[in-house]
């Protein structure tokens, strides 16, 4: 057997964990850090288990919120549920494109279904979050727990 061939099961694990650079919290937001700004959103777990998001309310440009904070809601056809900071910041964009069409959240949950963008206040808190593969296992366990 080729080395190439003995090496690509353990590339492919690597490449279905390569970072995005996402955290995570148990709560199933998410948010990916560029130059001291967060953009923060839903995972596409969340988003399935919700089903069709019909409205969602995002915190206002300006708005200063703290690590764990309610900062908005998604209203679903199932349920509604609240959205809670990943970290601590400053809003300094909402995507008012899913006030208008909610659904856009169901179908592009990571790029065109960002919820809003802050400046990060504490980068210790980035420490406190799940990278790809723990948040992975995470829900694992959770989908084995129920």
């Amino acid at each position: 057997m080729s080395l190439l061939r003995r090496a690509i099961p353990y590339i492919q694990c690597s490449l279905r964990f390569a970072s995005s650079g996402r955290l995570y919290t148990k709560k199933h937001e998410w948010v990916l850090v560029k130059n001291g700004v967060g953009t923060v959103g839903i995972t596409d777990f969340a988003t399935e288990q919700l089903g069709d998001v019909v409205f969602i309310e995002l915190p206002d440009e300006g708005t200063e919120i703290s690590k764990g904070d309610s900062t908005g809601a998604v209203e679903s056809v199932k349920a509604a549920s609240d959205i809670y900071a990943p970290i601590s910041g400053t809003v300094t964009e909402k995507n008012t494109k899913l006030e208008e069409e909610a659904g856009l959240i169901n179908k592009s949950p990571f790029e065109k279904g960002w919820l809003y963008k802050l400046n990060v206040k504490s980068t210790e808190e980035l420490e406190k979050l799940l990278n790809e593969e723990q948040y992975e296992k995470f829900k694992k366990e959770e989908e084995a727990s129920h």
